[in-house]
């Protein structure tokens, strides 16, 4: 069975006798949740080329396609100046290269190289392992309708707001 108090000894993220959540709760459990997520993340890719960020731009790489490297900056949100330098490190790494963009010669396209997508596999299997174990207080059906909320939440706040950098709420948390 499973942990169903919240901070307060009550039930998470309800009000004591009520069965429906306190205003703010919500923003207490996303943030417990999340710096949860990102310790698990951090260990997750611990040796991955420029760690945490070197995980994202090689997955986006990989799973995206973006067309060019702006285009990558853009979905990943990160400022054009720091992806130059996070690039700069992954290319020194040997995990991508760039290569003339097809549509623009003057722009760069971000390609993963082989031993990239090598590595990119085996730190995804570590990633989906942290994560399996942050949901291991769920039910396997519990978990899967989480994840899948989560993503539409995110993406239609992504749709409202799409020049916001998620990696900024770390830094706002409580």
């Amino acid at each position: 069975m499973t942990n169903t108090t919240g901070h307060d000894g009550g039930p998470a993220g309800a009000a004591p006798g009520s069965g429906r959540a306190v205003p703010g709760e919500f923003g207490w459990n996303l943030g417990m949740v999340l710096r949860g997520y990102q310790t698990l993340f951090e260990d997750a890719v611990e040796g991955m080329p420029s760690g945490i960020r070197g995980f994202q731009v090689l997955s986006a790489v990989v799973h995206r396609d973006p067309p060019n490297q702006q285009a990558l900056g853009a979905h990943l949100a990160i400022d054009r100046t720091v992806l130059t330098y996070l690039l700069d490190g992954l290319v020194d790494a040997g995990v991508v290269e760039r290569v003339p963009a097809p549509s623009d010669r003057r722009a760069r396209k971000i390609v993963a190289t082989r031993r990239g997508r090598t590595l990119l596999a085996t730190y995804e299997q570590r990633v989906a392992e942290a994560e399996a174990g942050l949901l291991s207080g769920l039910e396997e059906s519990e978990s899967g309708a989480l994840e899948s909320l989560i993503g539409r939440l995110a993406m239609a706040i992504h749709r409202d707001q799409p020049g916001s950098n998620p990696c900024e709420a770390m830094d706002h948390l409580p």
